[in-house]
């Protein structure tokens, strides 16, 4: 198929590898060289209720902060959600969606576009836009990002035997320092003997891991009883204040960037709370705080936030927020970039695709 476009399709042997970040990294460290690129992402898996358009929230923030055209961006085919799955499988869907990409890929406007494709090699089959039909269909290099969770070696290789010469390499992601000796000293030699290049070991970063303030008020429909000016803040971590308040201190003083759930009636677990690293109080049973703990959360900058929920609920919500952190502040855009340039070949990523 003649295109007109150079494709590096970015997938990953299981989801939550860290794609999207891993995509944006690169595409700042291409830009910086000069290179024009475009970006896409064929199925949509994220979406805001608040939003109108029904877009995907990863595309439309990598779009914004690359600040690429409307005609630099790949179009998303389908939504991968339920119903969409059950038309396809009671028939009602019969679209050609790889003749669909084709279409689109031959309109594409020359240079390189990076194209994140699904969770692993299997999901978008149903669809038949797997990566390996993706990469085929468009003509694809493939990167894959991974996590050095147990047998991603053995998932590394079973993709190369799907992929051949497609996969022009890997980066091994989120390694926590623990392991970074066993990845970089064994693990790294042994993929290169196997044909698999490592083009970048990615230290683990508690930042990339945390959520914003706002992303919790959002998903916990809170009320925020002040300092709605510092949603902005980072959390990397989740305590809970059950316990009583002399406990609760020396746990508090373990933790970093936290944020504290605990009920609206518990003053002596706030106060506590409001004295550590705290970057959120979440006050459950719609309970109203003391003055006095929203006297000092104003002094110290910290939003309290009020829902009408329980604590198992609240805390159900939290972990599933850390559970499918997203890459959506420029912070964390700040963080990917410079773990970029720090642990990724970018320059052999160029030579490999032939961009040099």
């Amino acid at each position: 198929m003649a295109k007109s476009a150079n494709y590096l399709l970015i997938g990953s042997t299981e989801a939550y590898s860290g794609k999207s970040a891993i995509a944006l990294g690169m595409a700042c460290q291409f830009q910086a060289k000069g290179q024009a690129i475009g970006y896409g992402k064929l199925l949509a898996t994220y979406f805001r209720d608040d939003r109108a358009d029904g877009a995907d929230e990863d595309v439309r923030f990598v779009a914004q902060t690359l600040k690429l055209s409307d005609s630099q961006l790949q179009p998303t085919l389908l939504s991968l959600d339920e119903v969409t799955i059950h038309k396809r499988l009671r028939g009602e869907d019969r679209t050609d969606y790889r003749q669909s990409l084709a279409r689109h890929a031959q309109a594409q406007a020359p240079g390189l576009v990076l194209l994140e494709g699904p969770g692993n090699l299997e999901e978008g089959s149903l669809f038949d836009l797997s990566i390996p039909q993706v990469a085929e269909t468009v003509d694809a290099s493939v990167l894959l990002v991974v996590r050095p969770i147990s047998q991603f070696v053995d998932a590394l290789l079973s993709a190369k035997r799907r992929l051949g010469d497609r996969l022009v390499g890997i980066v091994v992601n989120d390694v926590p320092s623990e392991q970074l000796e066993v990845v970089t000293g064994m693990v790294r030699p042994f993929l290169e003997a196997q044909g698999i290049p490592v083009l970048g070991i990615l230290p683990r970063s508690a930042l990339l891991h945390s959520v914003s303030v706002n992303e919790l008020v959002r998903q916990l429909k809170a009320d925020v009883l002040c300092r709605a000016d510092r949603l902005d803040l980072m959390v990397e971590c989740l305590s809970i204040g059950a316990m009583n308040v002399s406990s609760a201190l020396k746990y508090f003083r373990k933790a970093r960037n936290m944020a504290v759930v605990t009920g609206g009636d518990r003053t002596d677990i706030q106060l506590a709370a409001l004295e550590s690293s705290t970057q959120c109080l979440i006050l459950t049973g719609h309970l109203p705080p003391s003055p006095l703990v929203l006297s000092r959360a104003e002094e110290v900058e910290i939003p309290v936030l009020s829902v009408d929920l329980d604590t198992l609920t609240t805390v159900e919500i939290i972990d599933r927020a850390f559970g499918s952190v997203r890459l959506h502040e420029p912070i964390k855009v700040e963080c990917i970039t410079q773990l970029m340039a720090e642990h990724f070949d970018i320059d052999r990523l160029i030579t490999s695709l032939g961009q040099g």
